[in-house]
């Protein structure tokens, strides 16, 4: 029997789908299953014929939480009635809206979105531990303001800081969190709440040596100039600078698209950020399938 690994997806800003959650319809997870799949299959094919079900993957959902309270303010302002140039009007409504609601408030707070979100963060967790095992390596596919949303709930982890539905198993606490994968990330602007920029999250955690002693991982980051809700995340101080192992700046999108904001939702499907998250997950499983501990 192989260890498979634990692959949790965040989506970012905007409006999120349900179908986002949805295993049957062709975009959950916003269309990268299969392709990755294909190209880490492609990655193992001298090892296993079955490289398909080693990877789990666990949707982390957390539009709904932000929907409901967007929707009635929108009402309310009679945004509908306001200009919409190319939808751009509803789109950064609902970006500003999702960054701003997901501020931590106070804990007597009757509406505390931040715990809301890690609250199903946990959720997704849990589902992954059920399917994949309790020990099973986690990693984690952020795009957008998923990837500071991921950030945090392992900074809380790391700081030993669970919500409610976590349980007590080396997966669901981080013990085995091993590599970070973001494209189109706002961490760098969630790093402006900290003193000289903060400090990242330890990718991976310390504490997944004692599950496997010979698996390593990496933070991986993707951005795209014409992207303008993602940026680089190595410049930002030199801790990030030593966190983020791998940073590219990438074309992503057809001809459409790669030139102007719209790229910010295309890098789901595009080979140059697919292909290297393969690359690497490869090699994760070859370290705790088949080097000796």
């Amino acid at each position: 029997m192989t260890q498979k690994i634990a692959i949790a997806v965040i989506h970012g800003i905007g409006q999120a789908r349900p179908e986002f959650a949805n295993p049957q319809h062709p975009n959950f997870l916003s269309g990268i299953v299969p392709r990755l799949q294909k190209e880490f299959s492609r990655e193992l094919k001298d090892y296993t014929s079955s490289a398909e079900g080693e990877l789990v993957f666990e949707p982390v959902y957390w539009a709904d939480v932000v929907q409901q309270p967007q929707n009635k303010l929108y009402n309310k302002l009679g945004i509908n009635k306001f200009s919409q140039v190319f939808g751009l009007r509803e789109f950064v409504f609902h970006s500003l809206a999702d960054s701003i609601a997901y501020q931590p408030t106070s804990p007597i707070d009757a509406s505390n979105i931040y715990e809301e979100v890690h609250q199903i963060f946990a959720q997704s967790l849990g589902r992954l531990a059920d399917r994949a095992g309790n020990n099973a390596p986690l990693c984690i596919i952020a795009h957008s303001m998923g990837a500071a949303v991921a950030s945090n709930y392992i900074w809380d982890a790391q700081e030993d800081r669970f919500p409610s539905p976590a349980r007590d198993n080396p997966l669901e606490r981080g013990q085995t969190f091993s590599s970070f994968y973001t494209f189109g990330s706002q961490i760098p602007f969630w790093s402006m709440r900290f003193n000289e920029f903060g400090e990242p999250i330890q990718v991976p955690s310390p504490k997944l040596s004692m599950h496997y002693p010979k698996a390593n991982g990496k933070w991986i980051n993707f951005f795209s100039r014409n992207d303008l809700l993602g940026y680089p995340i190595k410049g930002i101080n030199e801790l990030y600078d030593k966190a983020v192992l791998d940073e590219r700046e990438v074309q992503v999108g057809n001809l459409l698209t790669r030139w102007n904001p719209l790229c910010h939702n295309e890098y789901w499907k595009s080979r140059v950020v697919v292909q290297p998250i393969a690359s690497s997950l490869a090699n994760l499983w070859r370290q705790i399938n088949l080097e000796p501990s």
